[in-house]
């Protein structure tokens, strides 16, 4: 196994509720609450869920956008504390967002935009006047024409423009990449070459990823490890073939019974397992297992009153959050 470069412990994040004129706190929307997993050097975790679990939140508290509640990001077993470790460590730990259209500053020339972190970053790196010939280097790693250097986003198609977000998520080097849905907005077939270029990318600079996505297919392609996230937690965690074909959790076997088949005859097969009711609010979440609400194999006196923990079922590396977990293979994909 190779060395741990990000290591998440216990990380919460929760954003208070406001109301009146003194605007004083009635509650918190917890959002991310207690999420600890750990990413092995040039290996990529895909983190999946429902809109709203909380899978944005956590990609930017691992990049220090916002800090966090309560809890660590360790980066190679160093917590960072002081604004020099932070800035540091942004030199290893980049970003690329979602939106290819509004990640990108519309008054700033592609070459600007790529060289920002290279010009923030210029006395630690030591770059002297080298900045423009490696702009121009990144931009024909990522496969787009050196020449268009002065050209602006709005001259690039989406799939382009998020090939820039690329670039300029690797101009310094990094260790890990954080990849928060960065397929989601794109055309199918320009979806494939993006997830291409990361995979090539990852072979040749060895990056680590943490690929935020709900779309279960790109994260089975891309991935050797899953996390299934529900309402701020960790439901399921462990290698993606084994999330995929043997899934544990009740959630988990639901997220995959909706995964559509190319194949007819296998589609027509497979169960679909249909959850009652809706996601209940992360300003308010039910006791005990929070999927209790929605689950068909809640028992009451030990689902709405008992925390299930994340712990290893089945294989070693195979991790679950649920009282009742249990193979259903006829929802595999």
């Amino acid at each position: 196994m190779s060395e741990v470069v990000l290591e998440a412990r216990d990380l919460k994040k929760y954003y208070p509720v406001k109301k009146g004129v003194l605007q004083r706190t009635i509650g918190h929307v917890k959002a991310v609450d207690k999420v600890s997993f750990e990413l092995h050097a040039g290996e990529t975790l895909g983190i999946v869920g429902e809109s709203g679990c909380g899978k944005s939140t956590l990609g930017r508290l691992l990049v220090q956008l916002e800090r966090p509640t309560e809890g660590k990001v360790l980066l190679e077993g160093r917590e960072l504390k002081t604004d020099q470790e932070l800035r540091e460590m942004r030199r290893d730990v980049q970003i690329v967002f979602q939106d290819p259209y509004t990640s990108l500053n519309p008054r700033m020339t592609v070459g600007d935009i790529i060289a920002e972190p290279l010009l923030i970053h210029k006395k630690d790196l030591g770059l002297k006047g080298t900045e423009r010939a490696r702009v121009q280097e990144l931009l024909e790693q990522v496969g787009l024409n050196p020449e268009h250097i002065n050209r602006y986003p709005h001259q690039f198609s989406g799939g382009q423009r998020q090939r820039i977000g690329i670039a300029r998520g690797i101009a310094l080097n990094p260790k890990v990449l954080v990849c928060d849905e960065p397929v989601s907005a794109l055309d199918v077939s320009v979806q494939a070459q993006v997830v291409n270029l990361l995979e090539r990318l990852q072979r040749e600079l060895g990056l680590a990823y943490v690929f935020i996505a709900h779309d279960l297919a790109v994260v089975r392609h891309i991935s050797h490890r899953v996390a299934v996230m529900y309402l701020g937690q960790i439901a399921e965690q462990g290698e993606a073939d084994q999330i995929y074909s043997h899934p544990m959790h009740p959630y988990t076997q639901a997220l995959m019974s909706a995964a559509p088949v190319p194949d007819p005859v296998i589609q027509a097969q497979r169960e679909r397992i249909v959850l009652s009711g809706d996601v209940p609010s992360p300003a308010n979440p039910p006791t005990g297992c929070r999927f209790h609400t929605r689950c068909w194999k809640a028992k009451t006196g030990t689902c709405d009153v008992n925390v299930p923990v994340l712990e290893h079922k089945g294989k070693a590396d195979h991790m679950v959050a649920c009282h009742f977990a249990e193979e259903l293979t006829s929802v595999t994909a």
